[in-house]
């Protein structure tokens, strides 16, 4: 674990908020100067403790109707064959996170699909053409509780 000051701290909140916080703002929250907070980001970025700036789109507006939760349990555990199921995870534009875990699953996919017919034709190309997956169970998102990845920082909970 990297030691986070409290400024960089503020920082780290205050760009999970939005990344395009203006260096200004930032400075006359954390009570640094413009340049040490463009030091510090830049460290971090460096460091690896900022690892990506994006934008969030709305699936729902973009044409993704429907969110599903699967678990994926495979034959065989050895090595290639699970980073072969990790590589056609990380290349499906549909699948947006995928997660190794313990317990009755091997993986948990979280995965967009535009229609029930869609994620049909998802489950052939991820799961039904690949003689290594033993069986996938799907759950079908009602709502949208809470969505991110924002990281608890400092004092936070």
């Amino acid at each position: 674990m990297t030691d986070l000051s409290e400024s960089d701290c503020i920082i780290l909140r205050l760009l999970q908020e939005n990344a395009r916080h203006k260096l200004e703002t930032i400075a006359a929250e954390t009570g640094l100067s413009v340049a040490t907070v463009q030091r510090r980001i830049k460290h971090m970025k460096s460091t690896g403790i900022i690892i990506s700036e994006t934008v969030l789109v709305s699936a729902e507006k973009a044409g993704y109707a429907m969110t599903f939760l699967i678990l994926v349990e495979l034959e065989r555990e050895r090595l290639d064959q699970l980073d072969a199921f990790r590589r056609k995870a990380k290349a499906e534009p549909q699948v947006q996170q995928c997660y190794y875990i313990t317990g009755d699953a091997d993986f948990a996919l979280i995965a967009l699909a535009r229609s029930m017919e869609d994620f049909e034709l998802l489950t052939h190309r991820l799961f039904f053409d690949d003689s290594n997956v033993k069986r996938f169970r799907t759950s079908v998102v009602m709502g949208l509780t809470k969505v991110g990845l924002k990281v608890p920082l400092g004092n936070e909970p």
